[in-house]
Parts: structure tokens; C-alpha cells; sequence
């Protein structure tokens, strides 16, 4: 179902809405309710955010680049009863036409764009010389150049508008690298640097910009890059391999349940000044400190141990 255009003028400092309870009670009253871009949502975190954000008033544009995969969205919020706060748009990251084209549609139909999140990635396995260069591009060009595509259409209209929020999902791969997820570790690695610069530069403009960090949960992301890994029964680095399957298919089965990250996200929405990062999941936070605290070497050992 596609959600009725409110076409509002943007000025400078104009129609800003506050967070929290306010935000339904302005959509209640039928007044310019909030706008949220959410990319990827056709599974994993972005389908459960835009859900809650359509939950807690906003107006969702739930993006993604193949809109036939929109069906379980779709049933998710007709069982929620919130079919008529979702709109549905095709965005493909890495195709600059088809990013213009989705804000420029945002814009007519809304006139803003309140929060953006920048959800949409995949995962490439695999270890470093075994992993084509082909293989490197496409992942640099969805995870990073896509992110920056997306911020970079959306930024002029939020710095008009003296206000909004961009949330970046990185990965705590963007925290601490580990072996055979060197392509999806450097991406999110980009993904936070770019994050703080982008905080930075936004902080006068009343644009709040903050970091996703999440651990392993229960999503389709690693099971379908790792489930694209061409394995070579002569590889050297064959039994490595392997144990980086294993760990990474016990992850998943005992990973808690996504929806800790949406509602992160939506509380996150209701939040004045938050703060820069947000790590969260399942060993995330040990991580962050063992970094922070123990020698590399230690460290390291730790993690080639839970690999064999």
C-alpha cells in the first residue's frame, strides 16, 4: 500500500519535529508527519526498522533494490495495521540515477527527510588472496560508495531543514578485524571513519549522525556471503577456511533476535543528542574492551583459539 503525499515546502529552520511521544501525536493529527528513508529493507535489520519507526509515527520509505522482494514486508505491517505509513521505492546503492531518483520521489511526495538509515550491505567471505578483486569492488561499492551515495543525496535537504538523523549500520567488523572477513571488515572499517568526519561537519546544522554497531544476530547476511565462498580443496588456507564456516554457522544458530537492533534504532529516533556509537549483540562489548584493554598479541591468540 502506498502512503498519501504530504507535500510541504522546506525552508531553513522550517516544520522541524521534535522526538519522542510528540512524533505520534503529530501524526495522529495528520500533521506532516516525520519522514523516514530506510534502505534495505527487503530482510534483516532494515525490514524489522521500518516496522518500528512505522510503529512510533513515522512515515517509512522502505527502500530496496528489487521491490518483488517486498512481500514479507508487506505482511509484517498489514499484521501490524500499519500498512498506510509505509511506501514502498526502489533504490539500488550503486547506481547514482536510481539514488537521485528515490530522494527526488521522498521530496515530492513529503517535502523531508527526517532520519535516514543507512542500512543496505552484504558480506563477502573469504581469505584475502583467494578473494577476486571483482569481489572487493562489489563490496567497497555497496557498503561504502552506496552509504555515501545515499548521505550525500539526502544531506542538502537535512541542512535545510536545520535537522535529522543519519544512522549508519556498521558491524562490529568495523570494530576488529578477523580472518576470512577481511572484505566486509574493511567496508565497515570505512564506513565508521567516514561516520565520525560526517558527525563532525553535520554538528552545526543540527544533523545528529550515529554509528550501529551490531554483533552477530540472526540475519541472512553471513549466510549468504560465506554460502558464495568458492573453496578450493587445495587451498592452503583450506582448514582455516573451515573453521571460519563453523564458527560463523554456530554464530548464527545461537544469535539473539534481530529485533534488538530496531528497537536500538527506534529509541535512537526518540533521542535529543545521542551519542556517537552504539555496539550491541552478542559479544560485542567483551570485544570492544579486550581491544581497548589487552595486548594485540593476547588478543589475538583469543581469537585463533576460538577458531579451531
Amino acid at each position: 500500500m502506498i502512503i498519501q503525499e504530504h507535500k510541504t515546502e522546506v525552508g531553513k529552520g522550517q516544520g522541524r519535529i521534535n522526538t519522542g511521544s510528540e512524533v505520534v501525536k503529530k501524526t495522529k493529527e495528520g500533521v506532516n508527519a516525520p519522514v523516514a528513508l530506510i534502505t534495505g529493507t527487503s530482510s534483516g535489520f532494515g525490514m524489522l526498522t521500518a516496522i518500528t519507526l512505522a510503529k512510533q509515527g513515522y512515515l517509512v520509505v522502505a527502500t530496496m533494490r528489487d521491490l518483488s522482494r517486498r512481500e514479507e514486508l508487506v505482511k509484517l505491517a498489514e499484521q501490524a495495521g500499519i500498512s498506510e505509513r509505509l511506501q514502498y521505492v526502489q533504490l539500488d546503492v550503486t547506481d547514482a540515477e536510481s539514488v537521485q531518483k528515490a530522494v527526488s520521489t521522498v521530496l515530492h511526495n513529503h517535502g523531508r527527510i527526517d532520519i535516514l538509515v543507512n542500512n543496505a550491505g552484504f558480506a563477502v567471505g573469504g581469505f584475502i588472496e583467494e578473494v577476486s578483486m571483482e569481489d572487493w569492488r562489489r563490496q567497497m561499492e555497496t557498503n561504502l560508495f552506496g552509504l555515501i551515495a545515499v548521505t550525500r543525496a539526502v544531506l542538502p535537504v537535512m541542512r535545510e531543514q536545520e535537522q535529522g538523523l543519519i544512522i549508519n549500520l556498521s558491524s562490529v567488523s568495523g570494530l576488529s578485524g578477523f580472518p576470512g572477513y577481511a572484505p566486509y571488515a574493511a567496508s565497515k572499517f570505512a564506513v565508521e571513519g567516514f561516520t565520525e568526519s560526517l558527525r563532525h561537519e553535520m554538528s552545526s546544522f543540527g544533523v545528529r549522525v550515529v554509528l550501529v554497531e551490531p554483533g552477530s544476530y540472526r540475519t541472512p547476511i553471513w549466510n549468504k556471503g560465506l554460502g558464495e565462498i568458492h573453496r578450493n580443496e587445495h587451498s592452503p588456507y583450506k582448514h582455516k577456511l573451515d573453521a571460519v564456516l563453523r564458527y560463523s554457522k554456530h554464530a548464527s544458530e545461537t544469535a539473539p533476535d534481530p529485533q534488538e537492533v530496531a528497537d536500538l534504532i527506534g529509541r535512537i529516533a526518540r533521542m535529543r543528542a545521542p551519542r556517537l556509537r552504539y555496539a550491541l549483540g552478542k559479544g560485542s562489548r567483551v570485544l570492544i574492551i579486550g581491544k581497548a584493554v589487552l595486548p594485540w598479541k593476547w588478543l589475538e591468540r583469543i581469537i585463533a583459539h576460538g577458531l579451531k
